[in-house]
């Protein structure tokens, strides 16, 4: 694979908040441009839900007293703030989490995805990723030259799990897989994996010696407080390879100040920083500081922030339900909705722009999770509630201008 090829594939056109990259072209527009707010569902809103309380403020506060101190942490990051979070993650996830040795503080769950690959994939080994997931997973593993081994999720077709194909995931594992990603909730589904999935994949992990990374970024905003959640480090039976990631960017709107983690395994933790020594050097100094109110949210935030959350989507999904050949899985957890379309006199890469031109909508290609996926757009809920219904309501009027 030449430069120009790899770099190729990471194309960004289509990604969050890129969408001014893509080229004009002659688009078979039909009707007049129709009224609303601007919304972009490629990404959410932080102006609608915002940070965590305080979070300015020990920030500023850090970096008055900190100084220097702040600014040039371990690469791993500074330790009196791995140690709090390692105390945090623990409770968090039911498994010890030891702040020396198994924890690294990143730029965003993004940085600690990046780092996490690039410590577990060379070049030609097979790596199996869940179809639908998140898109960065498979360009990952292309762009450091892995094989990708996709495992379908069979969402559609049921109710109150992943319907991930365990027996497919059990045949790429024999077949000689490294590697296997899978985030929960899933995105950009918004499904939940049952505890007998993850102890499945903990247990065919172990069985066939596979690495495993999982994705916990949105695990703290589950909208059925009863509906169980299964953290796989917490299990006995798991991958002795096993990195999670996780961070405040999401359910708590902290996603400026850059903030991951990635926490587990020593070796591969140690891996990482040193990978993120020649990247990025360290987590922003000062940004670290914010991670002091994660997990220290004022009594009933997380609550409020979740039942609002759910709120936007019971919404939504009214919106969607009563659009004529439109459908979505109700989302479990997380911002996302994934929404499948009706036949379409235009593919989807154009009516992903007409969206843009003539609703003042941006919504994500479904081609971005899997290339099966042409008849999906991704719908990232965390916005303004008003907003937010206004603009679905507008996808299906385009819906309705543009079906076969």
């Amino acid at each position: 694979m030449t430069l120009q090829e790899k770099f190729a594939r990471l194309g960004t056109d289509n990604a969050p908040g890129q969408e001014g990259l893509q080229k004009d072209e002659s688009l078979p527009m039909i009707g007049d441009k129709l009224e609303g707010p601007a919304v972009d569902f490629s990404h959410g809103d932080v102006n609608a839900h915002t940070p965590i309380p305080g979070s300015l403020e020990t920030f500023v506060k850090q970096y008055a007293v900190e100084g220097t101190y702040q600014a040039y942490t371990e690469y791993r990051g500074k330790g009196t703030i791995r140690q709090y979070l390692a105390e945090k993650l623990a409770e968090y996830s039911g498994a010890p989490v030891d702040p020396d040795t198994e924890i690294i503080l990143t730029p965003g769950t993004q940085g600690a995805l990046f780092l996490a690959m690039g410590s577990l994939v060379s070049r030609g080994d097979k790596v199996a990723i869940v179809e639908p997931d998140y898109f960065d997973n498979r360009k990952l593993v292309e762009f450091f030259e892995g094989e990708i081994v996709p495992i379908q999720m069979h969402w559609q077709d049921v109710e109150r799990n992943s319907g991930i194909d365990l027996e497919q995931l059990e045949e790429a594992f024999k077949s000689g897989v490294k590697l296997f990603l899978y985030s929960n909730p899933n995105n950009p589904t918004g499904v939940v994996y049952s505890p007998e999935e993850v102890a499945a994949i903990g247990r065919l992990a172990k069985q066939y010696n596979v690495a495993v990374l999982a994705d916990e970024l949105y695990s703290r905003q589950i909208f059925d407080p009863e509906q169980p959640y299964a953290h796989l480090r917490a299990l006995e039976e798991k991958s002795d390879q096993l990195i999670t990631i996780i961070g405040p960017s999401k359910t708590e709107s902290l996603s400026g100040f850059r903030l991951g983690v990635g926490y587990g395994n020593a070796e591969i933790i140690t891996r990482m920083e040193k990978l993120q020594a020649v990247v990025s050097l360290r987590c922003a100094g000062y940004c670290q500081a914010a991670f002091l109110n994660w997990f220290s949210e004022p009594e009933g935030w997380m609550e409020q922030r979740i039942a609002e959350h759910k709120r936007i989507r019971d919404d939504l999904m009214e919106v969607i339900n009563r659009c004529p050949g439109c459908w979505a899985r109700p989302s479990e957890g997380g911002s996302y909705l994934f929404l499948r379309l009706p036949p379409l006199k235009v593919d989807i890469f154009q009516f992903v722009k007409l969206c843009r031109i003539q609703a003042n909508v941006t919504v994500t290609p479904g081609t971005e999770f899997g290339k099966q996926y042409d008849n999906f757009v991704r719908m990232n809920f965390s916005q303004d509630h008003d907003k937010a219904v206004s603009a679905v309501e507008r996808i299906c009027k385009m819906v309705e201008r543009y079906r076969v």
